[in-house]
């Protein structure tokens, strides 16, 4: 079934050379279709280097490489770009802006 952990999402330095070398370009796609988790987290739900992970939010639901990152436990990484979308619920709440940041996700090995 899956853990809850929290979701952040942000731009990482391969995303943004990726974005200039245009948002259908390999290295766009490689720099942005990944989650990076903690050690510690990958093993307790066993989760691989490079497995297949399904993230999944009450925005949406993804299927991505894991990558073992420095990261407190508890926290998932996903680089802005089209998978992030997809986890991000529409609603602002007012403020205009999509919260991508401390979204609560289910994580489990595919």
């Amino acid at each position: 079934m899956g853990e809850s952990l929290t979701l952040i999402t942000g731009r990482t330095r391969e995303q943004g050379i990726g974005m200039h070398k245009g948002k259908t370009s390999p290295d766009y796609r490689r720099a942005t279709e990944r989650a990076e988790m903690n050690a510690d987290d990958m093993a307790r739900l066993k989760i691989e280097e490079g497995g297949t992970v399904r993230l999944r939010t009450a925005g949406g639901e993804v299927e991505l490489p894991a990558e073992k990152g420095t990261l407190p436990p508890g926290l998932v990484f996903v680089p802005l770009g089209a998978p992030a979308n997809l986890l991000v619920e529409a609603e602002t709440l007012g403020t205009g802006m999509p919260s991508f940041k401390g979204v609560d996700v289910t994580v489990e090995p595919v």
